[in-house]
């Protein structure tokens, strides 16, 4: 398999902004939720392994995927569903949700997921981050998901007291590939992105911002291709399903 790899910070000036298709597994369905809420979630899919297919035949470079069950029980649930996802296509697949210790870190990239997103263990466990990052070099993502600028956790159903910046700021040195910016109040509710706190970070952080949740619109993803430095890719799954743009608009409006 090759890889479309993610921009390192000297780099994103020089290189394309990857779209990220997203799909999110919930009971080994295709599904998006609102803002954040399991009980809010909408299936668009009884075959994630389909889905990805469809997306990777549609163009897409990279496909971004979250084991939701396991982000709210702390430990892979949707394990045979991303599998599935692994054998159905070739292009590379960026992981996270349930993601805590170093055992599923190595267990996932030795199966065939490129790299890594650790979310809540990010903000309990910085060291397992930095740590990770040593052992698989750029194979490891920062999630960070936020309500109202706080660091939200445990499948965002709690809100720490740590601002998103204070805990991008941890990873600076680590070697932490990209770090995944999402505004859960945005998440699937088709309003557009966090352009203003997107930028706050990106402008603070020499790691490369991927920037996901609300993104709606081809004028959303130029929005922030024009305005947010470091942009190493943008995340969208609800716009895609209900086609308000297509992969191949998406591939072009960010090259």
């Amino acid at each position: 398999m090759t890889s479309t790899p993610l921009a390192t910070s000297q780099e994103t000036d020089h290189m394309n902004t990857i779209f990220f298709p997203a799909i999110d597994l919930k009971d080994g369905q295709c599904v998006r939720l609102l803002r954040g809420e399991m009980d809010q979630a909408t299936v668009f899919s009884d075959s994630p392994a389909n889905q990805a297919l469809a997306f990777a035949q549609a163009g897409a470079q990279w496909l971004h995927v979250v084991d939701l069950n396991g982000a709210f029980e702390g430990r892979p649930i949707n394990g045979d569903a991303v599998k599935a996802i692994r054998a159905a296509i070739d292009i590379p697949i960026q992981l996270g949700g349930g993601i805590r210790t170093i055992e599923t870190i190595d267990y996932w990239l030795d199966n065939g997921v490129d790299r890594v997103i650790l979310g809540t263990a990010a903000l309990r466990n910085p060291q397992l981050v930095k740590d990770a990052c040593l052992r698989h070099p750029n194979r490891i993502c920062v999630g960070i998901d936020a309500r109202e600028g706080m660091v939200a956790v445990e499948g965002w159903a709690e809100k720490s007291n740590i601002s998103v910046l204070d805990l991008a700021q941890k990873f600076e040195d680590a070697g932490v590939a990209v770090i995944i910016y999402t505004d859960v109040g945005r998440d699937g509710a088709m309003e557009g992105p966090d352009l203003e706190g997107t930028q706050h970070l990106a402008t603070n952080i020499s790691i490369p911002v991927i920037a996901s949740g609300g993104v709606s619109s081809l004028e959303d993803m130029q929005s922030l291709k024009e305005s947010i430095p470091n942009l190493a890719g943008i995340i969208s799954g609800r716009a895609i399903y209900d086609n308000a743009f297509s992969i191949s608009d998406a591939l072009t409006t960010l090259s």
